[in-house]
């Protein structure tokens, strides 16, 4: 397809040329009939190059190819209107590429956006001196945290303050669906000032990309999901959905262990397997248990969330649990889990997600 596209883009600037050469009198072009000034031939070969560089820059996959298509359309269709008796049919590729144009567009702005975001919660984290995790620190902590920190390896190592990490997803969006949709995914996590970003791209068949951003700063949760980067399909903020992406943070510290200590966490055991955490940040307050094995590994988290963020919305119980652990940058982590809602008819896991990178401490 891509290379289709770019074809095309070739093709119909090429036959810009022609409205160049017959201006100058290079050669006989009986397809225009209409005569054509010398400096609207100028047009017609700035068309030409136009097409031509933008072409070149979607195939190298720069993300300005699209302004230039943009020019270049927008000439064009001011010189097939002069010329509309033997043109018009160059109003048709004008309209593909305008709309692959225009949808790439809106890609680029929307990953501009969540850049920005990013940038936004890193700015908060900037200067940071990170401290050592002792034994003595992780007294405070009930029995099966503590042994899951040391377990995890984290013990004589630098705090971790801020995340990266890449997943590989696949996605049921609502329950009953057969079949799995394929996402892959990137997080950010600052860990001082408690804070995610989570942008996911994934393809509906037969040619729909969705693009996703959710989103928890400053105590507050932000859900934003559009097809082609460009249609909402969710945008909801709120109490509710501040206090679910609370609950979604705290169960993602397993991926960065030394946030158990955080002052926003509390701790209370509730037997030699499994504790309550429960977080307050900034006005926002949300809770959830964490399980262990015998070995002291993480394996499971539950928590009541609100599923939706409608006023009728109630809370079920939402679980992750762990299907594979694995040692990635000195760090015992889960890097294969499954989401679930356990909801009135039934259970639904939504989410089969890995962890393929992650990067620590890198601002």
């Amino acid at each position: 397809m891509k290379y289709l596209f770019s074809t095309l883009i070739f093709i119909h600037g090429a036959i810009h040329l022609l409205g160049f050469v017959k201006a100058f009198n290079l050669a006989n072009i009986p397809q225009l009939s209409a005569p054509v000034s010398k400096a609207t031939g100028l047009i017609w070969l700035m068309v030409f190059v136009l097409f031509i560089v933008s072409g070149i820059a979607y195939l190298t996959k720069h993300q300005w190819w699209s302004i230039v298509a943009f020019v270049a359309i927008i000439l064009s269709t001011f010189l097939t209107i002069l010329v509309w008796k033997d043109a018009k049919f160059a109003s048709i590729p004008n309209i593909i590429i305008l709309v692959v144009a225009g949808l790439s567009l809106s890609q680029v702005v929307f990953n501009k956006k969540v850049s920005n975001e990013i940038a936004q919660i890193f700015e908060q984290n900037a200067g940071l001196q990170a401290t050592e995790v002792t034994t003595e620190r992780l007294a405070v902590l009930p029995s099966p945290v503590a042994k899951w920190l040391q377990v995890s390896g984290v013990v004589g190592k630098e705090e971790i303050h801020s995340v990266w990490l890449k997943q590989k997803a696949r996605i049921k969006m609502k329950p009953g669906q057969e079949n799995w949709i394929e996402a892959i995914a990137e997080q950010y996590f600052t860990i001082e000032n408690p804070a995610f970003v989570w942008k996911v791209s994934m393809n509906m068949p037969p040619f729909i990309k969705i693009a996703g951003r959710d989103m928890f700063v400053d105590g507050k949760g932000e859900m934003l999901i559009k097809m082609f980067s460009l249609v909402n399909i969710v945008n909801e903020k709120g109490m509710k959905m501040d206090e679910g992406t609370l609950q979604r943070y705290l169960g993602e510290i397993v991926w960065f262990p030394t946030a158990a200590l955080s002052p926003h966490i509390t701790w209370e055991e509730i037997d030699a397997l499994s504790a309550k955490a429960t977080m307050d940040y900034k006005g926002t307050k949300g809770s959830g248990t964490f399980h262990f094995n015998e070995n002291g590994d993480f394996i499971r988290y539950s928590a009541l969330r609100y599923k939706g963020n409608e006023p009728n919305a109630k809370r079920y119980e939402w679980t992750i649990d762990v299907n594979e652990h694995a040692i990635m940058n000195g760090v015992k982590i889960p890097v294969e889990m499954t989401a679930t809602w356990k909801l009135d008819e039934g259970d639904w896991t939504w989410l089969e997600l890995q962890i393929k990178e992650i990067k620590y401490n890198f601002n």
